[in-house]
């Protein structure tokens, strides 16, 4: 059981006890974030991220940390989140094993890792800390919250369950609830560290470690997160030369996409713990903003569509990319439309990108003026 916490990471100790959405509650629990700028007088200038599954708060290089971070050319000065302009914090997930507290931190009360002795997480119990983040920054209302993937389903939790916090939202290949596609492709990856003998009920250690289950979530993970048409523009049918080939394993690797995704799946596995996994993906299935509508018609799109209208925003952009089959395309338009109902300036931005779920990580010439212009207006 290993947190991963990168250099300059700050702290917030979380109320304690910390209420759990679904039952049970956290005592002694700290969300980790970073900040980036300087906040104005008025406290009105603070721009709040919320990650996807995988990432840390450390979203681009600073002071106290010069490495570049997982979202390095989007945000700094002259970026398109200026932080010249903005004071910007982004915060490490609840549940994660980046420095919020999670199934790999210390149980208080036994000394000994949570495991699966953790209650059971939703995505609005990390909407919920991140709220109390702002709080103790004195940041009163957001100009603006950005959510990626998993932080953009989060991020409507944030608006609807605190109202009036943030006056603009940038929804990024976000979603309302969670199709059965993207349900069942992780209901697999969950399936996979579960079966491996090593993962032992959530008891493992360095030793005895569920890497071959990590190694299968991950690579089904990256297949889903980037578009057949960019494997196929990347890697085509190339073949491995015969020197990087197993020739004892007449089923070992032999196509380029097999040795990158066995690369890049290798690098993941032993930089984030399995039993976090296991309950932030859990945790993505489970929402749903229908479970929010008081008096349900029975059209799901439509009780979705209720909900998100209860969200005040002046402004809004739900950004999505027509590539994406995790989240696609109908689920950001879905949120601006709920948005717009609600009385929000909200834009339905698709971007015909070719590297699908993980473009906003990666098409920064897209992504980039999409953002910074949105942010313009504010």
């Amino acid at each position: 059981m290993t947190e991963f916490i990168p250099p300059g990471t700050r702290f917030l100790d979380l109320p304690s006890p910390f209420a759990m959405k679904r039952g049970g509650v956290l005592h002694g629990a700290r969300i980790a974030y970073e900040t980036w700028g300087t906040l104005d007088a008025a406290r009105g200038n603070a721009i709040l991220i919320l990650t996807g599954l995988s990432p840390d708060a450390h979203a681009a290089a600073s002071a106290d940390n010069p490495a570049p971070g997982w979202w390095e050319a989007m945000l700094g000065p002259g970026k398109p989140i200026d932080t010249t302009r903005w004071f910007v914090v982004c915060v490490n997930s609840l549940g994660s094993c980046k420095g919020s507290t999670g199934p790999a931190s210390i149980d208080p009360a036994c000394g000994r890792p949570y495991r699966l002795d953790f209650p059971e997480l939703s995505l609005e119990d990390g909407a919920n800390a991140a709220f109390h983040v702002m709080q103790a920054l004195g940041i009163a209302r957001l100009a603006c919250v950005i959510g990626n993937s998993m932080g953009a389903m989060a991020a409507l939790a944030y608006l609807l369950l605190h109202p009036g916090a943030a006056r603009a939202h940038i929804n990024i290949s976000g979603a309302a609830h969670a199709l059965p596609f993207s349900i069942a492709i992780r209901s697999l990856q969950r399936e996979a560290i579960r079966l491996d003998p090593d993962w032992n009920h959530g008891d493992y250690d360095e030793q005895h470690y569920p890497e071959s289950g990590m190694r299968m979530a991950r690579k089904l993970g990256v297949i889903t997160y980037r578009s057949a048409l960019e494997w196929d523009g990347r890697f085509g049918r190339v073949r491995l030369d015969s020197d990087r080939r197993d020739d004892e394993d007449p089923f070992g690797l032999e196509f380029e996409v097999e040795s990158y995704l066995e690369a890049h799946a290798r690098r993941f596995v032993r930089k984030f713990d399995p039993n976090c996994y296991l309950y932030l993906s859990r945790s993505m299935d489970w929402f749903d903003l229908a479970e929010y509508c008081g008096t349900p018609c029975g059209d799901r799109g439509n009780d979705v569509l209720q909900v998100l209208a209860r969200i005040r925003v002046d402004q809004a952009l739900a950004i999505g990319v027509t590539t994406d089959i995790l989240f696609p395309l109908q689920q950001q338009q879905q949120i601006a439309d709920g948005l717009r109902a609600g009385g929000a300036d909200a834009r339905f931005l698709p971007l015909d990108s070719p590297q699908g779920h993980d473009a906003f990580l990666v098409d920064m010439a897209r992504f980039g003026p999409a953002v910074g212009e949105f942010l313009a207006t504010l």
